[in-house]
């Protein structure tokens, strides 16, 4: 390889700033471009840049498209990991390189690079450690150093209000999955030596299946540290590499076999997932016969009412029948005693987005939830009101409301906790969007305590008699 030209996994020209200029976005004297040519230099050398992708979240590390002539994809802030691991579940003979910066990797994307390491996944990070956010104006990052100055550190990092600068290498050692994880810096030309070692060893573990390895980089960040190129790289060796000593923290490349991973678990038909995001409650249900027009369906009450359980039951009863439903729960500060609603899409057709701002048909447990989502219900939708607690009326005469008495219905059969079932089945009755046998079929499978099937059966059957006296002529 030539020395000095670019590795043919740039491009020729960066047109980040227009067309025919040559330069790059980065400050001078900025670490990330001896970064990316060691990068580019063994994706070259490995022969791999036809099946490369590199992920660059926020930051200064965002702008890797314009150099790597490769697969690229920028991803939200801190989150690469997260989608190279759905990348390498999708894909297994790309090469996936995540590129962060430390505010990043160490701060935003704490979880996802620390589950990521756990789970092995078969993925390259490459970590690019200089103590500050450099491209959102020099504020103070996880591995800011005690007493360093930032725009919001401006008497320095402080121990008792900031706490210590987070090691990751030393963090993701400390996790079993990992087999390679190194600590370089790129200050001397030796040490950019060491540095390219590095970050061709974690790449070939890759290339050969072997599982996760991480590189952390300290790179200098003139700009945010307000000195010059020479001087940056002083203070690297002088003030990082004490706190952030440059050496190996595990290396098992050798000991793992090649080929290990990636080893995916048995592969899940779409029809299995179904069952499963349908907690396999198999029911013996008709299929739906007749149009459906789309129930946005929104349920409210205080917690511990069950609002939320009789949104569940109308989801999958509609699931059951054939059709599609989402259920979106939506809770106060407090669980039990709070309030909460549920929202419930039923379609005929694929629901694009679960949320219901004006919902066609509302079922309203107390009167916080009648005040508040009264006005939201569209023109000719359906109010159901429990009458035994909100005394009030529906305000609006161009909507239907229906007053049931569900607390105190579900009393006379000794079980108050049910009035959601006694709502839940005149809502069913009167829409007729699902069978009510459809109901009565999924209780046994979906009520947790089985000594409490039973009265909720009855609970049922108090509903429809209560319909049938005093509803049904009336809608």
């Amino acid at each position: 390889m030539e020395k000095f030209r670019k590795p043919i996994s740039f491009y020729d020209e960066f047109d980040r700033k227009g067309a025919g200029q040559k330069v790059t976005h980065y400050c001078p004297g900025c670490g990330h471009g001896t970064v990316h040519k060691l990068i580019g230099e063994v994706v070259e050398e490995l022969g791999i840049q036809d099946r490369t992708v590199i992920y660059s979240p926020v930051g200064c590390t965002v702008f890797a498209y314009y150099y790597f002539d490769t697969g690229n994809i920028q991803c939200s802030h801190g989150r690469a990991p997260a989608v190279a691991t759905g990348m390498r579940r999708t894909l297994q003979d790309a090469i996936i390189i995540s590129y962060q910066g430390d505010g990043d990797l160490a701060g935003i994307g704490t979880t996802e690079i620390v589950h990521a390491a756990n789970r092995g996944e078969n993925i390259t990070v490459f970590f690019v450690n200089n103590a500050i956010y450099g491209m959102t104006g020099g504020q103070m990052a996880p591995t800011t150093l005690l007493g360093q100055k930032t725009v919001t550190t401006p008497k320095g990092r402080a121990m008792s209000q900031d706490g210590a600068p987070i090691g990751m290498a030393e963090i993701i050692s400390s996790i079993k999955s990992p087999i390679f994880v190194q600590r370089v810096a790129i200050t001397t030309p030796g040490r950019i030596i060491l540095a390219r070692k590095a970050i061709k060893k974690a790449i070939t573990n890759q290339v050969r299946k072997k599982g996760f390895s991480f590189v952390e980089i300290l790179a200098s960040c003139p700009t945010g540290w307000k000195m010059d190129a020479v001087d940056s790289h002083k203070w690297i060796t002088e003030h990082l590499e004490p706190i952030f000593p440059v050496k190996v923290f595990r290396d098992i490349s050798d000991e793992v076999e090649e080929g290990r991973v990636y080893k995916p678990a048995p592969w899940i038909e779409d029809k299995d997932l179904v069952d499963l995001f349908q907690n396999q409650k198999k029911v013996p249900a008709k299929k739906h016969e007749g149009k459906v027009d789309d129930q946005l369906v929104k349920l409210s009450g205080f917690g511990g009412q069950g609002v939320m359980s009789a949104g569940v039951l109308l989801a999958d009863c509609a699931t059951a029948e054939g059709l599609n439903s989402t259920w979106l729960p939506s809770y106060g500060p407090e669980m039990r005693g709070g309030t909460a609603n549920a929202s419930v899409i039923v379609s005929e057709k694929s629901i694009g987005s679960p949320v219901i701002d004006y919902p066609n048909a509302l079922i309203v447990m107390n009167t916080p939830s009648l005040d508040a989502f009264e006005d939201k219900v569209q023109p000719g939708g359906l109010i159901i009101v429990n009458s035994s607690i909100i005394p009030n009326k529906v305000k609006r005469e161009d909507v239907k409301a229906v007053y049931v008495p569900a607390s105190g219905l579900a009393k006379e059969e000794g079980f108050i906790g049910a009035a959601n079932i006694i709502i839940l089945s005149i809502y069913l009755l009167i829409s007729k969007v699902v069978d009510i046998e459809t109901l009565k079929a999924l209780i046994p499978v979906s009520i947790k305590k089985k000594e409490f099937v039973e009265i909720n059966l009855k609970i049922v059957d108090k509903a429809v008699e209560y319909y049938e006296e005093n509803i049904k002529e009336k809608v």
